[in-house]
């Protein structure tokens, strides 16, 4: 079987984003968008992929492990940028050549693609679909049997005849090519044409015969030039992404409203409600509940979690684990099984024992807490003087009163009591009550004296 090689055009393709990014590395659902044809790629069975990007050699730490990267040094075209690669490919190999801003192609299309090469037994097979509305895709000429005879490009005024222009099948962009014929053909391509570019479709004719695989399902093939075109194929990525989610066992209550990047994991039985984003490197248990309007981003949640009204980045909840309402997480926050954050608590870099509570209205900052300590309604922990951060250490079993002030670096021992109130500015030792506030003084009479 003759090895499969991919190749990724992502270079020169043009300035329509209204960007300083590259438009293939504008993000689709957590992926850069040329890593989607790259994935899908490697998933087909590639043993080989090569992304060709342009001479800023902006893709350079930007791919995946093992793709390679080819230079196209000038924006001279589709043909001249599989041109670039060609050190990368060779006789026997099938080449299959997919478009950097066209992030939908699944593995399944490409393989097909590759299984249609190898029956057709030409040099070149060309994917193809047909449009209501062809637009700037180019057309698909075909002689009286059938034949596939060239691909007439579409893109500025000049390109094409009128009757060209009435054809409904167009190229979509993707090929299946013999490496070695497709090397040789690379040398002999002309750019006369409007545009003074070398066309990938030009090498058709000079290798010989072309036969077509129609691809049934036109969203495959969405190409990406503008923000619109990325907002209309995120909503198909989007669908793909959640329906896969559901057929493993998640139940997404509204889907519409609901963002998941590719990139998420979520377990059996767990329920995302309205509302609710799931971004980057983020792991979600089984039996959750997740939502509604709750944003989760490179975090990991345990079993059994219910989060809702959160915002949480960069974080960790342990199983059985409640959050919310109206809580945000951040840098490196832990919460140990079975404990809680409640509403109104903010947690910065710090670490909840198992069991722990932390009903409401509470900010811990770079803060330690004990197994099932209760803090208090109120309770910061002051962690900045001005220059440095310190750490507040409470231990376990710890009860503190209602507006209580930690004023780092502190430690409180386990079973301790906190008053409420206090400012505490010293350790407390385990199971001390401390009281850390001036003694209340009455003045009998102070209202009429102000008359």
């Amino acid at each position: 079987m003759a090895r499969l090689v991919a190749v990724v055009m992502a270079a020169g393709q043009g300035t329509r984003m209204k960007s300083s990014t590259p438009k293939v590395l504008h993000d689709l659902c957590g992926w850069p968008l040329v890593r989607w044809p790259v994935e899908a790629a490697k998933a087909a069975g590639a043993e080989r992929v090569v992304v060709v990007g342009g001479p800023d050699r902006a893709l350079e730490g930007q791919l995946p492990e093992g793709v390679e990267l080819a230079v196209q040094e000038q924006a001279l075209g589709t043909g001249d940028a599989v041109r670039s690669a060609r050190e990368h490919f060779g006789e026997g190999d099938t080449v299959v050549v997919l478009s950097g801003d066209v992030p939908l192609v699944t593995a399944e299309a490409i393989r097909a693609l590759a299984d249609a090469h190898a029956r057709a037994g030409t040099p070149s097979t060309m994917a193809t679909m047909v449009l209501p509305e062809p637009g700037a895709y180019g057309r698909v000429v075909r002689d009286a049997a059938g034949h596939v005879q060239r691909v007439v490009e579409a893109k500025t005024e000049g390109d094409a005849t009128p009757e060209e222009l009435e054809i409904r099948e167009v190229n979509t962009g993707i090929y299946a090519f013999d490496g070695g014929r497709l090397s040789s053909a690379l040398d002999r391509l002309t750019n006369d044409n409007a545009q003074s570019e070398y066309y990938l479709p030009d090498v058709l004719p000079l290798m010989g015969a072309v036969s077509a695989h129609v691809v049934d399902d036109p969203a495959l093939t969405l190409g990406v030039n503008d923000r619109v075109d990325l907002a209309r194929v995120r909503e198909h990525a989007q669908r793909r992404i959640q329906d896969e989610l559901g057929r493993a066992g998640v139940t997404i209550v509204q889907p519409a409203s609901t963002s998941i990047d590719v990139t998420v994991r979520i377990g059996p039985d767990t329920t995302i409600e309205p509302g609710t984003v799931l971004k980057g490197d983020t792991t979600i248990g089984a039996r959750c509940t997740i939502g509604p309007q709750t944003t989760i981003a490179d975090s990991t949640l345990g079993d059994d979690v219910r989060a809702f009204h959160a915002y949480i980045v960069d974080s960790t909840a342990e199983d059985r684990v409640t959050i919310g309402p109206f809580v945000h997480l951040r840098g490196n926050t832990v919460l140990r099984e079975g404990s809680k954050a409640g509403t109104f608590v903010e947690m910065k870099n710090s670490d909840v024992g198992a069991g722990s509570k932390v009903p409401h209205l509470s900010y811990l900052g770079d803060a330690t807490v004990g197994a099932n300590t209760n803090i208090a309604a109120s309770t910061i922990t002051a962690n900045y003087d001005g220059t440095n951060k310190h750490r507040t250490t409470i231990g376990a079993d710890v009860r503190t009163g209602v507006d209580t002030t930690f004023v780092a670096p502190v430690t409180v021992g386990d079973g301790a009591v906190i008053a409420a109130g206090s400012v505490v500015t010293d350790d407390v030792p385990a199971d001390a009550l401390a009281v850390a506030r001036a003694r209340q003084r009455n003045i009998d009479g102070y209202r009429r004296r102000e008359g």
